[in-house]
């Protein structure tokens, strides 16, 4: 089931076209990650599902209703990158403030924001001090908070890891966590690609107002992947014999890893070669200490398909 149906979104500006004809699906309970160079239509298309702006044409649906401001509001929780919080409000009020807002019981929000602030690790004397006086990533945190507590179905964080050292940004994956076990789903727009690529199931990558990638990122890696090969072994091998082997197109001595003992290499395999047939080649000569497809990362097909993008460009979706 899709908790977010987008068909045909258009939005100008001017002679400037921020969307261009986007369509996109996302599944409930998934974490969808929305990349894009800045000026991609991230923004306006986030502000059209939250309904803060109107687009020129085709629709949005939240769980299966027109996306308006006073239908789809309570089951949805929007987070923008400019930071909304009232600075002399103290911590716990202002999360109740807004979960209130959304027409959520008090007890409820109560529980809710005592677990999840368990789980960003919210000290007990910070909970109750005014914003202000808080760190810029604790003042991140309490803006997260305060779009989650009501617990809405689909939660939209732009930026979320802003202010963020690594020790917090394992917290909000452990909060996020915790969110799919509720069959949340979460959309995260940002331009953190390791963190991405740790915690969301799915991408999608907009450049000039286009989708230009969409779906599972396991099968858009293995879509997008070169063929390469990477292999360490225990000892320098002599690459012209490895090249005797029908199943070794081309193989190059790659720059030593200090993290990793043996020495490197990358390997074409001549088509419809098997990799045992590889192995057996190699094992000839040394002991083989890895042996693994090369996939591309988040950032190699970012840096792929925005480098490239053309108005006649391709587009490579999985579904």
């Amino acid at each position: 089931m899709n908790i977010l149906e987008i068909q045909n979104l258009s939005k100008t500006y001017g002679e400037r076209k921020a969307l261009d004809n986007v369509c996109l699906s996302v599944e409930k309970g998934a974490v969808y990650g929305l990349l894009g160079p800045n000026g991609a239509g991230k923004t306006t298309l986030l502000r059209i599902i939250n309904s803060i702006l109107v687009s020129d044409s085709g629709s949005v649906k939240i769980a299966g209703k027109e996306a308006e401001l006073g239908v789809t509001s309570s089951i949805l929780g929007y987070m923008p990158e400019e930071r909304g919080l009232y600075p002399k409000m103290r911590v716990d009020e202002q999360v109740l403030y807004f979960g209130r807002l959304k027409g959520v019981s008090l007890d409820v929000l109560r529980r809710n924001m005592s677990e999840y602030m368990d789980i960003f690790d919210i000290a007990e004397c910070d909970r109750h001090r005014r914003v202000e006086e808080l760190s810029k990533g604790n003042q991140q945190k309490v803006q997260i908070l305060s779009t989650i507590v009501h617990e809405p179905q689909l939660i939209i964080l732009d930026e979320p890891f802003s202010g963020f050292d690594p020790i917090n940004g394992q917290l909000l994956t452990n909060l996020i966590s915790r969110l799919r076990e509720r069959e949340c789903t979460v959309i995260l727009s940002s331009h953190n690609m390791p963190a991405i690529e740790e915690m969301a199931t799915h991408i999608a990558l907009v450049n000039k107002g286009k989708i230009l990638l969409d779906g599972d990122i396991t099968d858009l890696k293995h879509a997008n992947k070169s063929g390469e090969i990477a292999v360490t072994v225990s000892m320098p091998i002599s690459e012209e014999l490895a090249l005797d082997s029908p199943a070794i197109k081309s193989i190059t001595r790659m720059a030593d890893n200090k993290h990793r003992h043996g020495v490197n290499y990358s390997i074409r395999p001549a088509e419809n070669a098997c990799n045992n047939d590889i192995i057996l080649a190699l094992a000839l000569q040394a002991n083989i200490l890895r042996f693994e497809e090369v996939l591309p990362s988040l950032t190699d097909l970012f840096l792929k398909y925005t480098g490239k993008f053309s108005a006649d460009s391709n587009i490579s979706t999985i579904s």
